[in-house]
Parts: C-alpha cells; structure tokens; sequence
C-alpha cells in the first residue's frame, strides 16, 4: 500500500516542499530511505520504530520504502521523523488519509514518541502557505513560530499519539492564533540600554547619530577605556523599529539558522552581533555542506559589532566586502550556491596602536608612528573606504565623568533618526530596494546629493588633500545627505560637506 505525506526541508531562507512517500511489499523485513537523506534523517529509522511503539501502535513489516521527493535535492535534519512515522502508520491502515492531502507536518520524535522542536519551522510555514496546503502540524514548542504567517492553520502537538489521534478525528485541538501587533508591542516596550548613561563623548554621540539616520557604517579608534564599546551597544535604542516585513525576513533567518528560543515566534527588536576576534571564516560568513548563515547575516536588519577590528583574520574581515556593497551574501558549493540576505549596520572598534594609545611626541612611553601606522595597516584601504564614518574617541576627562546633569537620553536622539528616516523613506518612495543614504547607488548619488558651488569647492579641495578614492567621495556626498536630512534641509550645504569631510578622519591621519 502507498501512503504519502507532506513535509519541507530548508535551502537559505527559503524552504522547499518535499513528497514524504511510504510503500511496502511482502518480503522479508528491510527499510529503505532514498532521496538524498543526510546522516540524522538516515538514523530516523530506529527513533520512529521506538516511537511507534511506544505510543501504542504497530510498525508495519515487509519490505518498506521511504521515498523524499525530488529525489535531486539534499535533505537534512530530524524535522523528517514525524512525517515519515504518520507516512507508514497511514500505509499501514492505522491513519486515515483524508487530511493528510492538505496538511504539511515536521517534528522529531523522541524515543517515548514525544516531540522535540526543530528548525526552519518559520520558511517552512511560508511554504505550505505557497502551495495551498491549509493546515501545519509542528511540535508544541515552535507552534507560536509558525502560527506567526496568515492563512495557514497551525496546530502544536506534544507527541505522536496526539498527532494520530488529530489525524484520525478524536483530537480536535483549535488552532494556534498570534496577536503579531501585540508582540510587536510587548517587544518595543522592553528597556534597552540608554545614551543618558553615557558622560562625554559628544562628538562620537553626534556620529551615531548619524550612523543611524543614514543606516552608514561607522569605525571608532580610541584607547582602551574610552567608552567605544559602551557606546556602541547603546545604538539599537536610537535606531527605527523593525516593520513586519523586516521581523518576518529576520525571524526566518534565524529560525534556519536554529535561534529561536522554545516558545518564540517573532524577532522584534533588530539584532546586535558580537563576535568575539577570534571568528573562523566560516562562522563569520556561514557554512557547511549545506551552507548555514553565519553571524553576518545573522545581523540582517540591525547591527554587526566588530570589536578590537584589527585582531579578526584579515581572510575574515575580507569577506565583509561583498555584503557591505551588494546587501547580501553568497555561498558557493560544487553544485549549488546558497544566498543569504545581509544588509546590515557595521560598527567596529579599535585601538590606534598595539599599546592602546595614539603617538603622542611629549610622552616617550607612547607608540611610534611607526606602530601605530604598521596596526592600523592590519585593516584593509578597499574595507576602510566601505566604511562611510570614521571617528576618533578620546578619553574622557574627570570633570565630564563628575558631572551632575545626565546626558541625552536615547529616545530624544531617536525622534531626530525618525525624522530623518521619514524624509528619506519619501525620497526613496519610488525605489523598492532602498531604504536609506547609505543603500543609494552612484547614479542615484549623483541625482540625490546636488551641492552648490561652494560645497564644490569645499569637496575638491578635500579630495585633492586627502588623496581620497572614489569611493570616498560617494561616501561623504552620501553622509552629507544624511545630515542635511537630520537638519530637514532639502539642500545640502557646505556646512554638511565640512562636516562629512571630517568624518574621514583616518584619510586625515594618513595625511597629515
């Protein structure tokens, strides 16, 4: 008898449904699983005969064959143990078939036949939707995840038992629904990290500032101790929230990726990404046979943190090129590629020198210029040049940490990024896939960031001096945009220019 079945495996941020086809014949007792499994699918065999049975059911005998169609694409994970286990009790007699024409199902069994959370679960929602199938069953603890997409029923289960009896008419559990508006809610009210904590450093406050309007990259190089990381684990509370679309996109992300805490369903919040100097390539890119996403796109929509920038791999660091300009990554294997979207908000740190500190002529205990040029050499001209703002942070002074009055809070710098975004979202209203200065192409530089002759005037004669690339010059016209908008100025002026230019300030070094 032939009995088939319906479940998904992912592929990047996408998931592709997969027939789940069980027969068996008369013969002596052997179990055959084609169709490009990986090992923990090959291995389901004696978790779904151990579950069966003990949930009070009869694992069919003979000559069985479990087919996961198209047989042309790899397949991976435990999420193809519940499947096949309703596949062969369907064939068997022991299912009645009638839902399982317009029902997607995923899960891994336990041995006791309970059911453990698995990956993905997200896409694969998505994808039952695409293909008109009305109901998903998935363990109890990614229910919520799923129950996140519209027009598809999600019912959450504990264990096989509850599972069959569903299938069967003698459960009839209610679907699970999720008040997205309100997760929405719940999450923006949660209390992050505020600037008012931060004493001094107005100059690199005021970068920020406009690191977020503009969505800009942005590197900080200052001595140990003043304040570089502090301030940059405060920008997500002055950036704009997630849209749905931006949750959904992240959330699906993650789910691949298997971050999603039981119980979860939503990112709401945009994510920080911190990886420790010592990232492998591969953990920083994503990979494996079937290439996983890595930690820069795990930062898809918020923010990637280098910290101590010159200390990562330069191989590493490297690999940042193509996503910083293109907004997503790709991962090529022998007979596939794999494309994760990667448009994320690069803020890195770092020391001038070796020692910590810049070269200073009245201090001999101080770096050279010497080793202070030799590090900051570590970090490449064509990643620099992707970097739209550089700023110097510089220690804070006693009288600035003793000060009495708090400094501005987060939500006060954040109605101003608002603003700025508002005229930017209707500026780019036409153009789908930009959101902010920083996505603009050269073309679009050219059409959106027209200066008078007196900013002319002021960019050539920063070019000539700074020696700067053409990339550069994109850079700072795209920087200037951005701060023209946080003043609400439809033109841009010199004064924006000037202050743009100052934010190369490591071409200013180099120079100088």
């Amino acid at each position: 008898m032939l009995a088939k079945a319906y479940c998904a495996s992912t592929f990047g941020v996408d998931a592709h449904l997969i027939d789940v086809e069980t027969n068996a014949v008369n013969g002596l007792p052997q179990y055959y699983l084609v169709g490009l499994p990986d090992r923990a699918i090959s291995e389901s065999r004696d978790r779904i005969e151990a579950a069966v049975r003990n949930s009070g059911f009869d694992m069919p005998r003979g000559r069985i064959t479990v087919n996961l169609a198209p047989a042309n694409l790899p397949k991976e994970g435990s999420s193809f143990d519940l499947p096949i286990a309703v596949g062969l009790l369907a064939m068997s007699g022991q299912i009645r078939n009638g839902k399982l024409n317009d029902t997607l199902i995923l899960g891994e069994l336990a041995l006791d036949g309970s059911l453990r959370p698995v990956k993905g679960v997200l896409p694969v929602t998505v994808e039952a939707r695409k293909h008109n199938l009305k109901q998903v069953v998935v363990p109890a603890a990614n229910a919520s995840e799923a129950a996140v997409v519209s027009g598809v029923d999600v019912f959450g289960f504990s264990n096989l038992k509850e599972v069959i009896g569903w299938l069967n008419g003698s459960e009839k559990p209610d679907p699970v629904r999720v008040d997205v508006e309100e997760l929405f809610r719940a999450g923006q009210s949660q209390s992050l990290l505020d600037y008012s904590d931060v004493r001094g450093q107005e100059n690199v406050k005021r970068a920020m500032e406009v690191a977020a309007a503009g969505s800009h990259n942005l590197l900080m190089v200052g001595p140990p101790g003043s304040g570089k990381t502090m301030i940059a684990r405060r920008l997500p509370s002055i950036l704009p929230p997630l849209s749905l679309e931006e949750a959904l996109e992240t959330t699906r992300i993650h789910s691949v990726a298997g971050l999603l805490s039981n119980g979860s369903s939503l990112i709401v919040r945009r994510p920080f990404r911190a990886p420790h100097h010592t990232i492998s390539d591969a953990a920083l890119a994503g990979g494996g046979s079937v290439p996983r996403p890595g930690e820069i796109s795990l930062a898809h929509n918020g923010v990637l943190f280098l910290d101590e920038l010159p200390e990562f791999r330069r191989s590493a660091l490297e690999v940042l090129r193509q996503p910083l300009e293109d907004g997503e990554l790709t991962l090529a294997r022998a007979r596939f590629s794999v494309t994760y979207p990667s448009r994320f908000m690069l803020v890195a740190s770092m020391n001038p020198s070796p020692g910590g500190d810049w070269y200073d002529p009245a201090n001999p205990a101080s770096a050279s210029p010497e080793e202070v040029r030799r590090y900051m050499d570590r970090v490449s001209g064509p990643l620099l040049d992707r970097i739209d703002i550089h700023v110097e942070v510089r220690k804070v002074n006693y009288q600035e940490l003793a000060a009495a009055s708090s400094a501005e809070p987060s939500e006060a710098i954040r109605e101003r990024v608002l603003k700025a975004r508002g005229c930017q979202r209707r500026r780019f209203q036409s153009l789908p896939q930009v959101f902010s200065n920083a996505q603009m192409s050269t073309r679009l530089v050219r059409k959106m960031c027209v200066i008078d002759s007196t900013g002319a005037a002021l960019l050539k004669k920063a070019m000539s001096t700074l020696g700067l690339s053409a990339r550069a010059y994109d850079r700072i016209l795209k920087v200037a945009r951005t701060i023209a908008d946080l003043e609400e100025s439809a033109d841009i002026r010199a004064h924006h220019i000037a202050e743009a230019v100052q934010y190369r300030s490591l071409d200013r070094r180099a120079h100088f």
